[in-house]
């Protein structure tokens, strides 16, 4: 404000103003019934004329002329806004001291140097604020003088180069978002308490929360508009728009959008775990998915009741017992699955894939690992220093393996130790020092054996008895008195012989003596026949034995392609029974394949050739 004792010019006329702006002997009044625009227009018209405003409140202006929302209603005399003293003229020689300004897209400078003496040798009065306003106007610069800078440098005399306006930039506004509402999707990474009340350091309390049925996941909370900003010249600078959300793009299985009085949000519509994708959409499904690794840092070890796949990596000495496991990374730790499927999409290095009651499958390189089906089997591209049990096991190339099996298939071995029922290998031969060895699975057919020699033995005892019954039958049927009644006995059954009274009385009194004797004779007949049933029950079940022999003995085969290095066969006798071969740890595993301690029988010891061998047991 022009407050200091300059000479103060005189007053303009209120007629002479532009419409909007009103002089009183009060002070200089903007008619706010006119709108922003027009009112500008009134003060350009006025400053371009040479005439400016003093004792302005310039924040005032700058909120009348930029910052005002829609023009008065009310009738003139009460639309009036006093925003400076009076009007005066900007003299030539005073517009002068104002040279310095620079414009820079969106400030503006000047350098307040000390005013030198005229040709007169007066030094002129200092400069002034409202003058400043009136001349940065007429140079374009309508909006952002900084009236605090300004009139601190003004009152101080130093001369300095200072921003004395800047345009004001839009502000954005916020752009609309989706707010967690539901508790259950937190996890919890607080040490796992034991069943014991001791806390397991490595695992988490809940690392994989679930949510239920009809529980508020997501809220949408919607953008709000930023505020606008002006250069210098006063020309409107929107702001950006905010950036809008369709909940219903992150709304995957098992979840919906569903609006409610206070807003839409996203919601389960089913219980089971909360899984988020690489594209930011959920989904709510009974199978775990994690994509940051399993390790101390991320998840702990864990122990959990659904299917899990997991996109990162499993490090060292990491548990993961589970079912159904999918892993898109190296694992270096340990898989435990109760049943489903353990399927790794790369490479199992130093690690264990074990599967009470399915299949295990690496697509990639297992290293150094232990990998066991115990029903189920086992499939690796590429194995190398791997112990590897299963019902069935299929490798692609094995090397320096300890393998244990029902039945195996491998492409090409090298170096390995392999024991099976049944054993096919394209090419087997051995790896630098590692020596190649199979060992085809036969059967302990001793109680099969002991059984067909008591049956034998049975069959023999029977056969025995039938003859010594025979005998006795015989010695009975030739004493006189047996003899004569069987003679006779016969003649009348075959009606050769006719009794007269006489004889007929004789030959009952023979048959109530032979009577007693006949008894015995039938006895011995069905003794004879039942030996002969038993025995040939006996040699029946002989025959079924010796077939049920060949049966399991034919189970035991081995057929090498191509035999490239010494390769040795040997066959390996294991009990008979449900008991599985291969379900056993690994250190016995290895144990049994690599030392003589089991009894083996050769088969086959070349370094070239083929083979296609099946058990035959002895006759």
């Amino acid at each position: 404000m022009s407050d200091d004792d300059t000479p103060v010019p005189d007053v303009a006329q209120a007629g002479s103003l532009p419409r909007g702006l009103v002089q009183r002997d009060e002070g200089v009044w903007l008619d706010l019934s006119l709108a922003p625009a027009q009112l500008r227009a009134a003060v350009d018209q006025l400053f371009q004329s040479g005439q400016l405003l003093v004792g302005l409140d310039y924040a005032l202006f700058l909120l009348t002329l930029f910052h005002a929302p829609a023009p008065r209603t009310a009738h003139k005399g009460d639309v009036l806004l006093r925003i400076a003293a009076r009007v005066a003229p900007f003299p030539p020689q005073r517009r002068a001291l104002y040279k310095q300004v620079k414009i820079h897209g969106d400030s503006a400078e000047f350098y307040f140097e000390a005013l030198s003496p005229d040709a007169d040798g007066q030094v002129p009065a200092r400069r002034e604020f409202d003058e400043l306003v009136a001349d940065l106007w007429c140079k374009g610069v309508h909006y952002g003088i900084d009236g605090a800078a300004v009139r601190a440098i003004l009152g101080s005399g130093k001369a300095e180069r200072i921003t004395v306006a800047r345009a004001l930039p839009p502000q954005p506004g916020r752009d609309a978002r989706l707010l967690e509402v539901s508790q259950g999707m937190h996890r919890d990474d607080a040490p796992r308490e034991r069943s014991d009340g001791r806390l397991d350091l490595l695992s988490f309390k809940n690392r994989f929360p679930q949510v239920k049925k009809h529980v508020r996941l997501l809220r949408l909370l919607p953008g709000a508009p930023g505020l606008s900003g002006y250069d210098l010249a006063g020309t409107l600078l929107p702001p950006p728009a905010p950036l809008e959300l369709d909940p219903a793009a992150v709304a995957g299985a098992g979840t919906a959008v569903e609006r409610f009085s206070d807003g839409d949000y996203v919601v389960a519509t089913q219980d089971g775990y909360v899984n988020v994708d690489e594209h930011g959409k959920m989904s709510i499904e009974n199978k775990i998915v994690s994509r940051e690794g399993v390790s101390s840092r991320t998840t702990g070890n864990l122990k959990l009741r659904a299917a899990y796949e997991e996109y990162g990596e499993v490090q060292e000495q990491r548990q993961l017992d589970g079912s159904d496991i999918t892993i898109h990374g190296d694992v270096y730790g340990h898989l435990h699955s109760q049943g489903g499927l353990i399927w790794l999409q790369r490479n199992l290095v130093g690690g264990t894939a074990f599967n009470e009651h399915g299949d295990v499958r690496v697509e990639g390189v297992a290293s150094g690992s232990v990998l066991q089906a115990l029903s189920g089997e086992v499939h690796v591209k590429r194995a190398e220093s791997c112990v590897i049990a299963g019902t069935r096991v299929v490798i692609d190339h094995a090397s320096n393996c300890e393998i244990i099996a029902d039945e195996v298939v491998i492409e090409l071995a090298e170096g390995c130790a392999v024991a099976a029922r049944t054993i096919r290998i394209g090419s087997a031969g051995p790896r630098k020092q590692v020596e190649m060895l199979l060992f085809p699975l036969v059967p302990d057919l001793s109680a099969l054996e002991q059984k067909i020699a008591e049956s034998l033995e049975k069959a023999a005892q029977y056969l025995q008895a039938q003859h010594k019954r025979q005998q006795e039958i015989d010695a009975i049927a030739q004493l006189p008195e047996v003899h004569n009644y069987l003679a006779l006995a016969g003649q009348l059954r075959r009606g050769e012989l006719q009794l007269q009274p006489a004889q007929q009385l004789q030959y009952d009194k023979l048959a109530a003596r032979i009577g007693p004797v006949l008894k015995e004779v039938a006895r011995l007949r069905v003794e004879v026949k039942q030996s002969e049933i038993l025995q040939a029950q006996m040699l029946a079940l002989v025959e079924q034995v010796r077939q049920q022999r060949q049966a399991t003995a034919g189970q035991s085969r081995c057929s090498l392609g191509l035999v490239d290095g010494e390769t040795a066969v040997r066959t390996m006798v294991v009990p008979s029974g449900p008991a599985k071969v291969y379900d056993r740890p690994p250190k016995e595993i290895k144990a049994l394949l690599r030392s003589a301690t089991p009894a083996t029988q050769s088969v086959f010891a070349d370094s070239s050739g083929s083979l296609d061998w099946t058990y035959q047991p002895p006759p």
